[in-house]
Order: C-alpha cells, then sequence, then structure tokens
C-alpha cells in the first residue's frame, strides 16, 4: 500500500492530507465517487478518482446504512475549469486592458474585450460554448470609476488616498456580480449569481492588502477569499469550490514575478499564470441542494 498523501474536494473546499487507506475507506462508504475531484503528490492536476489508474478497483461497494456523500438526484458530473489562451492574442487583449485603463475614457471597451477573450476560451465540464453577453454600456460608471480611481490614489491628501483604497474593493465586487450573471452556454443564459455581501467583499479585499506586509501571508488569505467566493455561487446545480492550496499561489505568483521582471518571458508566463489559475476552480456535485 503506497503511503502517499491525498486531496479531495467536498462541499466546496479542499479536504486532506489523508492516506491511501483512509481515501479508500472513503470510497468504500460512498464519501468519495468516481466524480470526486482527487490529487496528490506528482500530479500535474486534479483529477477525477475514477480516472486515476487502479484507485477505484477492488473497492467494495458502499456499506449498508452508510448514506452516500450526496443526494439523490444531483448531477454528480464535475471537473476542473481549464483555458485554451494563444500566448500573443491574450498578451496583446492585456495590453489593450491596461492602455485603457490610464485612457480612463475606453476602460469599459478594453476590459469587455478582455473578459470575452479568456471566457470564450474557457472549459467547464457540462458547460459547453461557454459566452460572455455583457456589453461595455453596462456598468460602465464602474469601469470609468476604477480608472479614475488609478489617478485619485497618486494625490497627497489623505482622505483621497483613503478613497483610493477602499472604493476598489465595491467596485470589484460590483463587476464580480455583472460577470457571473452575464455568462452563457450553448446560447442560453445561465442562472448564475453572486450572493456575497459587498461588506465582506471588502474585509476580504482589505485583509488581502493588509497581508502583504508579512510578504508570503497574502496567499493563504487569498486562498480563502477565493473559497469564499465560491462558497456564495448560486444558481448552479453544482458547487463551484477553488481547490488551490496558498502555498501553491505564493511559489508560482512568485515566480511569475521574477520571471516578468527579465521582460521577455512576459508573454509565455502571463499564459501559464492564468491558464493555471483558472485550473484551481473546479464543478463539482453540490451536497444537500435541491435540483
Amino acid at each position: 500500500m503506497s503511503n502517499r498523501s491525498w486531496y479531495y474536494a467536498a462541499q466546496g473546499q479542499q479536504q486532506g492530507p489523508i492516506s491511501e487507506d483512509e481515501l479508500r475507506d472513503l470510497i468504500a462508504r460512498g464519501v468519495v465517487t468516481a466524480e470526486t475531484l482527487l490529487w496528490s503528490d506528482g500530479m500535474a492536476g486534479w483529477e477525477k478518482a475514477g480516472r486515476i489508474p487502479g484507485l477505484m478497483s477492488g473497492v467494495p461497494s458502499i456499506s449498508p446504512g452508510v448514506p452516500p456523500a450526496f443526494e439523490a438526484g444531483v448531477p454528480a458530473s464535475g471537473g476542473a475549469l481549464s483555458v485554451k489562451l494563444d500566448t500573443w492574442s491574450y498578451l496583446g487583449w492585456t495590453l489593450l486592458y491596461v492602455v485603457g485603463q490610464f485612457l480612463v475614457v475606453i476602460t469599459p471597451w478594453t476590459a469587455v474585450y478582455l473578459y470575452r477573450y479568456v471566457i470564450e476560451r474557457m472549459r467547464v465540464p457540462g458547460r459547453p460554448n461557454l459566452t460572455f453577453t455583457g456589453q461595455p454600456l453596462d456598468i460602465w460608471y464602474v469601469f470609468i470609476a476604477m480608472g479614475v480611481l488609478a489617478y485619485v490614489g497618486l494625490s497627497d491628501r489623505p482622505i483621497l488616498n483613503l478613497i483610493s483604497l477602499v472604493a476598489p474593493a465595491f467596485l470589484g465586487w460590483m463587476v464580480l456580480r455583472w460577470l457571473l450573471s452575464n455568462l452563457a452556454s450553448n446560447g442560453e443564459r445561465l442562472p448564475i449569481h453572486f450572493e456575497g455581501s459587498p461588506v465582506v467583499y471588502a474585509g476580504w479585499y482589505l485583509l488581502m492588502i493588509v497581508s502583504g506586509i508579512t510578504v508570503i501571508g497574502w496567499a493563504w488569505v487569498l486562498t480563502a477569499w477565493m473559497r469564499w467566493v465560491c462558497r456564495n455561487i448560486q444558481g448552479t446545480r453544482r458547487e463551484v469550490v477553488f481547490t488551490g492550496s496558498g502555498l501553491q499561489v505564493l511559489w508560482r505568483t512568485f515566480a511569475f514575478v521574477l520571471g516578468c521582471s527579465v521582460i521577455i518571458p512576459i508573454p509565455w508566463l502571463l499564459r501559464w499564470y492564468s491558464a493555471w489559475y483558472v485550473s484551481q476552480f473546479a464543478v463539482v456535485p453540490r451536497s444537500a441542494q435541491p435540483v
């Protein structure tokens, strides 16, 4: 029996580490199914248990009287998200977005074009042909405000600096709600919405800034923040989870920043980091929820 440790996704959070004996016990009890996302050292990313060679074979059936991990009728399909980005196209849209932030007036268009480019190249299990239906003028005032705040932060007045620090949190919350409410699959709008409180969202945002003092602590704060965001995404038959760990976020971000300091690798590092970050989100069966 292998001594490797395992992690699994359940109820919107990463669980573990557990030993392989414990994992097989969870499989036998139905807590971990063939559709449950698993990860262990040496694996390139999260994978369904049923796709891991030799893991599900030879495991006894669910013990009598032990309920399965998810209610009957809840879709069991799931998996990690992925995105295929063209190196130069993605760099071009990202640079255009940055330019839009400086020019302010065109930022609603540059932001929407970047969102649309990325979302339409994402692959979500069970949601084919994902598209973004948002338009530049839907919440143009939010994007204009974000651009203006970049200049407000340059002021030497404390009150303006405070505004430029706090206001982006609430603007980011508005953008997130708008993004999720404008997703479509096969041409049909998805009934997804974000129920997280703007005050709590702002709290996470400010905690991220404060944790930057620790140099490394911000990565764990960001991970917890993303899991909170996922728990507040509603309107789906499946649960959205963030499977990345603080350590994974930390070293990849440091590698990205250090590599970008050399300038030349930026296009490839930008694609690599973005694709990895998207892959840390996954959809799993939603427990104790109606169909």
